[in-house]
């Protein structure tokens, strides 16, 4: 395990999987002049948060493309099966990404849409205002994420064919309260979560990835997985963990197995040594297909449940109807 307090240090990059989260993730500062700019047009960036609730699937993330800065928003009521989903563009350069994101502050502020994130060392602030629009209702909130009872972080830093990938995943308790078009979503920090998903990745022109992700509170900590699957390099790290209360421990070789042709049918995601064997069972999905002259994307992210087993080193978890998502995505950029 890693333990440089910087992904690059005198001018070189660390690869491999981080302890702890490094101050400072700039994965650009390997390189200087007109090939330092190239890489950072070239990397993607993004900051978002998976949230699993007793009564609903929701995320919500800011990226930057360098060529555009957009937000999305999406929450799934279970009970009633209705989903409320909100986006938003900036001008490229209008928001810049933190390079130290557990110390920093990023406010995504259009026209009825705002999104602000504030991290310190013992708390994680999401405020959420969005106006009500033809399609979708208001939706207002505060969500606090305990930083002292994080799970340990999963941290990568790879290489990948004409690229390289950083991310950075921690799973936090979560209070507070989220109100839907008047209806109002309480969070209990025993059973309500948020987990992390941080990327700063110089993405190859033509890019595909499957990933899925879940976790389950458990006496000390969390137990989940991350696990993914993409063109890779076979001397690099995955972007895979089993979280238990005591690490975030390496995973590799995970395959996806979707049962039917169908975007709601179930998916059989297993690792090659046995320690992840779940299945996941949509409920629902949403979806971005975007076609441009030089740029493409397709994303679809379905969200519902987990059943199955996961194995850490010490202990192993059996569990069903555990909260969770999965997607695909496709993309020229």
């Amino acid at each position: 395990m890693l333990t440089a307090a910087s992904v690059v240090e005198n001018g070189q990059r660390h690869w491999g999987r981080f302890l702890r989260t490094p101050a400072n993730a700039n994965p650009t500062q390997a390189f200087s002049g007109p090939k330092g700019a190239l890489e950072a047009f070239r990397t993607k960036e993004w900051a978002g948060f998976t949230i699993t609730h007793r009564e609903f699937f929701s995320s919500m993330i800011i990226q930057d493309a360098k060529y555009l800065l957009s937000s999305e928003w999406y929450l799934y009521d279970i009970a009633t099966g209705s989903l409320a989903q909100h986006a938003a563009n900036l001008l490229a350069g209008s928001v810049r990404l933190p390079y130290d994101i557990l110390h920093s502050q990023v406010d995504f502020a259009a026209k009825g849409y705002h999104i602000h994130y504030e991290f310190n060392e013992h708390q994680i602030g999401i405020a959420i205002d969005l106006a009500r629009t033809k399609t979708a209702p208001a939706v207002k909130g505060k969500i606090l994420l305990d930083v002292g009872k994080a799970s340990w972080p999963l941290v990568v830093s790879a290489k990948l064919p004409k690229g390289s990938m950083y991310t950075n995943k921690i799973i936090f308790p979560a209070s507070g309260m989220i109100s839907v078009a008047g209806r109002e979503y309480v969070f209990d920090p025993s059973q309500d979560f948020a987990i992390l998903d941080e990327h700063k990745s110089h993405l190859p022109y033509r890019t595909k990835w499957t990933w899925g992700t879940f976790a389950l509170p458990v006496d000390g900590g969390y137990a989940g997985a991350n696990f993914a699957i993409r063109p890779s390099l076979p001397d690099q790290q995955e972007e895979s963990c089993i979280w238990t209360p005591d690490a975030a421990e390496p995973l590799a070789d995970v395959r996806f197995t979707q049962l039917r042709d169908d975007p709601l049918s179930d998916w059989a995601i297993e690792s090659a040594d046995g320690r992840l064997d779940v299945l996941f069972s949509p409920l629902g999905h949403k979806g971005v297909d975007t076609q441009l002259v030089l740029a493409e994307l397709h994303y679809l992210q379905m969200y519902g449940s987990y059943s199955g087993v996961i194995r850490g080193e010490n202990r192993t978890w059996e569990f069903s109807g555990i909260h969770g998502v999965c997607e695909k995505m496709d993309m020229r950029a």
